[in-house]
């Protein structure tokens, strides 16, 4: 910790509120605070002190005042925390008091979980849940950034590690004593496909579930159609709010409109495109067209408003639009709605949610970021490789790149990019 800086930030809500939290961590964290609030109360006990300007003594707050040896604290070094009025002019004042402290420094984004990581208090999976936890706006966003922050998926890896490693043993039984004769090479080696095939099956199993993106970002519901068969209408209609112009003017919609939106606890991203037609089109919409296609492509639900004979997709939920209208009359389809009136939108909520069902994770379970499906994926690769192998030397060393992810996975061995910009999305004061 010598040589460190001691870092303090606003850890709290933004003011005006009724209590802001202003914490320090580092070497000086405790004669820095007792610069402001005088002597300290004991560890781990909270104690009402009046904070003084070190400059010229004027009094800036009374605060409860709490500090925590590095051993116990949740950065692993030495912490205190200021529970301060939460008045702007409070906490500018008290901000400004520890900025002309020597030896402090305003924190960084994610800096105070940083040196959780570094220190030990935390591991790398752990963080991630952290951060997708204070991102969270559905009730499913945050169950499973709290499996992941618990520690589910590290406990997973683990277990994985553990039956790795126990494979690495019979292969370097096979490397070291085989010459001997205590050991038949083939045994050995066979003992160690053996448990690894059992493993890949598992490894198999977690990289089959869905990717953590679709729950964070949202599940990507498209509706497209033919101009002027309600689109935005339905959009607006499932938003809540009028985020699309519209008109009965054909080609309103030119470009792609997304709005995110939580609808029954899941997080959707919501397209509306530009209506399709066969000719008449000018260059824009030609373009807003060849968008719309894009889109259907890359949706996870396709909400198709046109003919059934002209779906772009097979699993596209078919939707007779306008049902309100005396010009709209029946055809094929898997619900009938207004989007005016709300007359079949029951229906078409409920088949969003079946349709999201399948396309989200159990319920609890955590899920996996990018990062963590590329570095299993790595894993599973080189496991794959040692189980094709006949050599023990190279079986030996896919093992080692095996466990090497297992490693990248749980931040033991992690680069300083990734985590510099995974801690970029925290808050300052977190």
């Amino acid at each position: 910790m010598e040589g460190r800086d001691t870092i303090f930030a606003l850890s709290s809500g933004a003011p005006p509120a009724a209590i802001a939290i202003i914490r320090l961590s580092g070497p000086q964290a405790e004669s820095a605070a007792e610069a402001l609030s005088g002597v300290l109360p004991p560890e781990r006990r909270a104690g009402l002190r009046r904070l003084r300007n070190p400059d010229n003594a004027e009094l800036l707050d009374e605060a409860l005042v709490l500090r925590f040896a590095a051993e116990r604290s949740v950065t692993g070094e030495p912490l205190v925390e200021l529970h301060c009025h939460g008045g702007r002019a409070v906490v500018a004042a008290v901000l400004a008091a520890l900025e002309r402290l020597p030896g402090l420094r305003p924190a960084q984004p994610g800096e105070f979980t940083r040196r959780a990581l570094d220190n030990g208090r935390m591991e790398l999976n752990a963080v991630e849940g952290l951060s997708d936890l204070l991102h969270a706006e559905t009730e499913a966003q945050r169950r499973a950034a709290m499996a992941m922050y618990g520690g589910a998926f590290t406990a997973r890896i683990e277990t994985f590690q553990t039956r790795t490693l126990a494979a690495a043993a019979q292969v370097e039984a096979a490397l070291d004593f085989a010459d001997e004769g205590d050991v038949e090479d083939g045994d050995a080696l066979g003992a160690a496909r053996a448990i690894l095939a059992a493993l890949l099956h598992d490894m198999d199993l977690e990289l089959a579930a869905p990717p953590a993106e679709r729950l964070r970002d949202g599940i990507r519901l498209v509706i497209a159609g033919p101009v002027n068969s309600g689109k935005s209408t339905l959009l607006n209609r499932l938003a809540g709010w009028e985020a699309a112009i519209v008109t009965d003017v054909e080609g309103t919609t030119r470009d792609r409109i997304e709005v995110p939106v939580a609808i029954g606890g899941t997080a959707w991203l919501l397209t509306d495109t530009a209506g399709f037609r066969d000719a008449g089109a000018d260059v824009v919409e030609r373009i807003g067209m060849d968008r719309a296609r894009e889109a259907i492509e890359a949706a996870d639900l396709l909400l198709w408003l046109g003919e059934p004979d002209a779906v772009p997709r097979d699993d596209a939920v078919l939707v007779l639009p306008r049902m309100d209208r005396p010009d709209v009359f029946p055809r094929r389809c898997d619900v009938a709605i207004s989007a005016v009136t709300g007359e079949g939108m029951d229906a078409l909520l409920a088949l969003m949610a079946h349709r999201a069902a399948a396309l989200l994770p159990a319920e609890r379970a955590y899920l996996l970021s990018a990062r963590q499906r590329m570095e299993l994926g790595a894993a599973r690769d080189a496991l794959t490789s040692a189980c094709n192998m006949h050599d023990p030397l190279i079986v030996a060393e896919e093992v080692r790149e095996a466990l090497a992810a297992f490693d990248r996975l749980t931040g033991r061995a992690s680069t300083e990019h990734m985590l510099d910009s995974l801690f970029g999305g925290f808050c300052i004061g977190k």
